[in-house]
C-alpha cells in the first residue's frame, strides 16, 4: 500500500487540533478527516471517527496494524511540517 497524495488543511483557531488530512492510496481511495493533534507527547494522528449512541466515538477508517498506523502518521506528519512553512490561507498538496 502506498500513500500517493497528502493534502493537509492548517486549523487557524487555538486549540489541539492543529489540521485536517486527507490521504490517497494507490491513486484510488481516499481517506477524509484525519486530524493532526498536539498531545502531551507532541503530534499524533486521529483517523476519522462518529460518536456512537452512548457517546463513545468509534473510527470509521483505521489502519490493521501498528506498522502500517506508523507510516500513515509519518508521512501525515511530515506533510504538516511543510505545511507550517507555507502562507495560512493555502491548502497544501504533497504528492508523493
Amino acid at each position: 500500500m502506498n500513500i500517493t497524495d497528502v493534502r493537509v488543511r492548517k486549523i487557524a483557531k487555538e486549540g489541539k487540533m492543529k489540521a485536517v488530512v486527507s490521504i490517497t492510496l494507490e491513486n484510488e481511495f481516499v481517506v477524509h478527516d484525519i486530524k493532526v493533534i498536539e498531545g502531551e507527547k507532541g503530534l499524533f494522528i486521529a483517523m476519522p471517527s462518529k460518536k456512537t449512541g452512548n457517546g463513545e466515538y468509534r473510527d470509521v477508517a483505521h489502519p490493521i496494524n501498528s506498522a502500517t498506523r506508523e507510516k500513515i502518521q509519518t508521512m501525515i506528519l511530515e506533510a504538516y511540517e511543510k505545511a507550517l512553512l507555507e502562507p495560512e490561507d493555502s491548502e497544501i498538496v504533497d504528492t508523493i
